[in-house]
């Protein structure tokens, strides 16, 4: 049996370019769902003609009791996970002074308590074979702050702050943990912006445009190799130098 990636939020944009480049590199691939779609449909079609498995289920992360019975199917599915790409998240931006408290909360329980739900319940099987792959989505705007998400910037700089505790609570095991921290991403969430205003973002980066969801995934599929055997506990910035 092969390599097998369980990625969250899989169905569109970085997700979704992940699990099919973790399947054009051999990986059988699990992925989550909230709801059936379109998007869902279309993605397992093309991890499928990978020639490898895709095991979709279906569950809400930032559920713990709905976290754990996704990872037990997906182990009773393939009898492991190698790799674990913690990569769902929301969105609810607005400035401080007019956010709801449920827009802080409902962004934290997602993003940030939604990795410790899946990770909680992963690092058990990783524990057992001495050997797994954490990554971890965060985003530049964990590391620097940006106005009008203070709830978003929150639970990406707490995942950073996971990630690297984690590195040095299971190094001993060879589980390796790492983040990765997009830049201004080309997603169906920046697709809304008017082109003056993605002509203003690419200015303010030194390579003068915005990034790729297949940048990010090259930097996943590289934590997820054994080349980055001696990797971990990192946040690998991918935003064009725009954060330096």
């Amino acid at each position: 049996m092969g390599n097998v990636a369980f990625i969250t939020g899989a169905t569109r944009g970085i997700g979704r370019q992940i699990a099919i480049t973790l399947a054009k590199n051999g990986f059988d691939i699990a992925l989550n769902y909230r709801a059936e779609n379109d998007d869902l449909a279309q993605t397992k079609k093309e991890i499928e003609n990978e020639n490898v498995k895709c095991f979709a289920v279906q569950g809400d992360i930032s559920s713990f009791e709905s976290a754990e019975d996704m990872v037990n199917k997906i182990i009773e599915e393939f009898g492991k996970i190698d790799v674990l790409v913690n990569n769902a998240g929301i969105t609810k931006d607005m400035l401080l002074m007019r956010m709801k408290k449920e827009d802080f909360e409902s962004v934290i329980d997602v993003n940030l308590v939604g990795t410790f739900n899946i990770t909680k319940n992963v690092i058990p099987f990783m524990m057992k074979q001495r050997s797994g792959r954490i990554i971890n989505i965060s985003s530049v705007v964990g590391i620097s702050g940006n106005a009008g998400q203070t709830n978003y910037s929150a639970s990406k700089a707490g995942i950073i702050g996971f990630t690297k505790s984690l590195a040095k609570e299971v190094g001993s095991r060879n589980i390796l943990v790492n983040a990765v921290a997009p830049g201004f991403i080309q997603t169906q969430m920046t697709d809304v912006l008017k082109d003056e205003v993605k002509e203003e973002i690419a200015k303010q980066i030194p390579l003068k445009r915005m990034g790729t969801t297949q940048d990010v995934a090259n930097v996943v599929k590289f934590l997820a190799s054994e080349e980055s055997s001696y990797v971990t506990g990192q946040v690998l910035q991918v935003d064009g130098g725009m954060l330096m």
